[in-house]
């Protein structure tokens, strides 16, 4: 069977960093004014007071230090906490292709290849700005990519479900060379009034070139052994947003609307799920846990990436094995995973072996086995 391989990888980091101290001062002032306007009924018993929240809080629950974002002021300014991207029109460009054009072009750089090269532009992400026409097609037009593109969402784990639906094209004979995008704008959907989650998303895009060994250039390439995906129907992870909501006048701005979970649940079953799933996924590539140099996990929590390589690897992982962007870049879905492999490969030599993992709402779980050739 045709060997493929990623040739490329690019990131684009959106312009503005919000510390853990700043999404908290927008928060506690949020809470205080929602306190005093309901002093009565609390007063009463009717009514539970908001709690404030804390860097320290986030930290420890995350491990997130800061995280990026599309708009800074609209999220912490205690009335709105919403980021403001005002709609463009419809012959600009959007703002997720915006992103996908300037990840898409790093990975072509990287990989030495252009335009011409690609056949498929699969845009993969959690969370896409218009049913139609495909934000995929958007970016096939402005990077002037011939063939085919269409979207594709599997939350958190987007970006290794495209990652397998690029090899099989490309094995297939349907495309000689995919771009993979993953325009994530995760501050869009996230309740940033609610203390249990307020801190957990960033936002960015990551884009990946896969080829096929034989005719790849690029300088660094990583030969794909292996993917495996599973999901398994869970409510625990969930967003409600969709076109029927407009149907129903009582749902229409519910908080069901953003991001919701049911975070302990979600910890005590995808953590076993996701490092069982890995270390089937060796088992059936005949690669001892032992074997791997490098773990790029999703970037969902800390305290979850250590748990599931302590699973994998039956000891707790070196930074350099399992190493972490979620304090600089947050939980970014789909993106995260593909974040940590763009920027924490160094060191790596021909024959190292790495695991790509995402894990998240469906619950859905993708591992890709790859080695630097």
């Amino acid at each position: 069977m045709k060997k493929v391989v990623i040739s490329g990888s690019g990131l684009f980091t959106p312009p503005h960093a919000v510390s853990n101290e700043e999404l908290v001062i927008a928060f506690n002032q949020y809470v205080a004014n929602w306190n005093a306007q309901h002093a009565e009924e609390i007063a009463a018993g009717s009514v539970v007071a908001l709690a404030q929240s804390s860097a320290e809080f986030i930290e420890k629950a995350s491990g997130i230090k800061q995280r990026f974002l599309m708009d800074k002021d609209g999220v912490l300014d205690p009335a709105r906490m919403t980021p403001y991207l005002p709609e463009r029109s419809n012959d600009v460009l959007s703002i997720q292709a915006e992103m996908g054009v300037a990840a898409a072009t790093a990975a072509l750089a990287q990989a030495g290849r252009t335009a011409a090269d690609i056949d498929m532009v699969l845009v993969a992400c959690s969370n896409m700005q218009r049913p139609y026409p495909a934000v995929s097609i958007e970016i096939q037009q402005a990077l002037g990519v011939q063939g085919y593109a269409f979207d594709m969402n599997v939350a958190c784990s987007s970006a290794t479900f495209g990652i397998q639906t690029a090899v099989n094209a490309i094995q297939s004979g349907q495309a000689r060379a995919v771009l993979v995008i993953s325009p994530e704008i995760c501050s869009a959907h996230l309740n940033f009034r609610d203390r249990d989650s307020h801190f957990i998303f960033g936002d960015a895009c990551t884009a990946l070139v896969l080829e096929a060994a034989g005719s790849a250039t690029a300088a660094e390439q990583f030969e794909i052994l292996g993917t495996r995906l599973a999901t398994v129907f869970s409510n625990n992870i969930r967003n409600n947003f969709g076109f029927l909501n407009r149907c129903d006048e009582q749902g229409i701005g519910q908080v069901d609307k953003l991001f919701v979970q049911q975070g302990r649940k979600v910890f005590k079953e995808v953590c076993p799920m996701v490092g069982e799933h890995i270390v089937q996924h060796l088992e059936q590539l005949d690669i001892a846990a032992q074997q791997v140099s490098r773990f790029w996990l999703h970037q969902a929590n800390l305290a979850m990436n250590q748990l599931i390589a302590r699973r994998v690897l039956g000891r707790d992982a070196s930074e350099q094995e399992a190493p972490v962007i979620l304090d600089r870049y947050a939980n970014t879905s789909s993106a995260g995973s593909i974040i940590a492999f763009h920027l924490c490969r160094d060191g790596l030599q021909a024959g190292d072996v790495g695991v790509i993992s995402s894990f998240g709402a469906g619950y859905s779980v993708g591992c890709v086995v790859v080695k630097k050739c």
